[in-house]
Parts: C-alpha cells; structure tokens; sequence
C-alpha cells in the first residue's frame, strides 16, 4: 500500500508543473556539507532529495541559495524544486518532515514563480559565528560553537577591524583553494561583532560568499581579539590579498547559515528571520 502522497504517473501527469520554495533548518555537525557527493557521503541535499522521491517514486533535483560545506549549520538555509502532482506547495513541509532524519528541519514550504531561484534571485546572505568563551566546557553548546577560551577577547577591538570590511573588495585573502569562482569580490553589506558573555558573535552580511570565508576570516579576526594583531593590520593584510598570512580556520560547528534575503520572501517572518536562538547564560 502506498503512503498516502505517494504520486502515480498518472497523478503527476494531470497537474501542471509548479515550483515549490522551502525554508531549510540542519545541524551541519553529521553532514559532508549541504551539496550532493555521490560518494556514500552523507549531504542535506541528498537526504531532502531522498525524501521527495519517497512521495513521488523519482528523483527530483533542488537547488540551494549557497552550499554549506562540511560541519555548518543552518538556520534558515532556502532551496527550490519543481514537481507536478495535487500536493499543495504549503503542504510539502509537513510531508518532508516525517521522511528526513531529525538533523533537518523544513520550517516551511511555499509556492513561487517559476522564474524565481533560490540561489540567483536572492539579493544577500547572513552568517553568524558563535564563540564559548567561558573556561568550563558546556556539553549544551559544544556542537553550535567554538570553545575558545585562551585568552580573553576584546569585542571592540574586532569590531574595529570588522568595520572597514563594508563595501564591495576583493577578499581574495579569506578564499580558499579549491573553488570554482573566478574572482573574490564581494558586497560586505553588515559585520557585527556582539557579545553576551560568556558568547561572543560574529555576523557578516553580504550578497554571496566566498569558499571558506567566514571561517577564514574568523580564524584571523580571533588574533585582534586577543591583541596579537590590530585593527589595522587586519586591513593591511586583506587589503593587500595576503592569503599566504591567514593560517588558521574557524572550527565549521561555530558557524550557521542564519537566513537569506529576497526581494520579497516566500515566506513570513517566523519562519526565516531570526531562527537560531541567541546563546546566553
């Protein structure tokens, strides 16, 4: 017996072809990143995909707004696909959520146009990096962040070498090896550096990002923080492109893809804007 939106050809074949949006929430910690190996490597994008073919017995492709590598997190990740069949678009995130693993979350579903894109018609993205500062290990935070607690962290000395990031730059100094993008210009729209001890965060806004950036970038903010460089050599070095001088990435799980924005969202606020829970003690 079928479940009960199992889809037969003839199903599928009657309704038109529409695109379906959804709003995607995973903890990055068992995943090879979001995009598909295929090479036995668990990926978010394989198991959603997984999930769909369970309801319409074939394999239908979704696209992402950014693909989040190994160990990153996700508050409001935004993916597409197009299926023909009576589900309503609305429909299909309670669906999913009783075929995917409880590492995913899809908090919503929506119908969009089909000249909309999750990753071509978004106009930024939102990363926020969480550090543990506190001495004493917390087994409730240690998957969401970064235990650092060396040395003390000046808040107002990062956010001083956040600040002159704003703006479109080359930041060919925070690109890893390895990616299959051209150039490394990108539009810092915020950097914020905040604290609610014993967290301190990191958000970075900007209309795409670079492979390895924030990692990159946190990894070198970290010695501002504990004044083994200044504010202004932490220009000096991105703005020369010295990617020979940034050494040391961000551990992934500290790390969370917080939301997408769009000219207008296919979905309402609850569902996207500010998912990932703000730490404090």
């Amino acid at each position: 017996m079928k479940p009960q939106w199992q889809l037969r050809d003839s199903e599928s074949s009657t309704h038109p072809t529409g695109r379906v949006a959804l709003a995607i929430q995973y903890l990055g910690s068992n995943f090879q990143g979001w995009q598909r190996q295929g090479k036995g490597e668990r990926t978010v994008q394989e198991e959603i995909e997984n999930a769909i073919a369970s309801v319409v017995d074939r394999h239908v492709p979704i696209s992402a707004a950014g693909r989040t590598d190994t160990g990153v997190h996700a508050a409001a990740q935004v993916a597409h696909f197009d299926v023909s069949g009576p589900i309503p678009a609305r429909r299909w995130a309670p669906i999913l959520n009783t075929r995917l693993p409880k590492d995913i979350v899809i908090r919503g579903s929506a119908p969009v146009d089909q000249t909309w894109h999750a990753r071509f018609s978004a106009l930024w993205r939102r990363y926020r990096y969480t550090i543990y500062t506190d001495r004493n290990p917390n087994l409730f935070v240690r998957d969401l962040t970064w235990h650092y607690y060396h040395q003390p962290l000046d808040r107002d000395r990062m956010q001083a070498a956040l600040d002159p990031l704003l703006g479109r730059h080359h930041l060919a100094a925070f690109h890893r090896a390895g990616s299959s993008r051209d150039h490394s210009w990108v539009d810092v729209q915020a950097a914020e550096c905040y604290e609610r001890s014993p967290f301190l965060t990191i958000e970075v806004q900007a209309n795409g990002f670079l492979y390895g950036m924030m990692r990159l970038l946190v990894g070198l903010l970290i010695n501002v923080g504990t004044g083994e460089m200044t504010p202004e050599a932490f220009t000096h070095l991105w703005q020369t492109e010295r990617r020979d001088l940034v050494k040391y990435a961000a551990p992934a799980r500290g790390l969370c893809l917080l939301r997408v924005g769009y000219p207008e969202s296919p979905f309402p606020p609850e569902v996207w804007f500010d998912t990932q829970p703000k730490f404090e003690l």
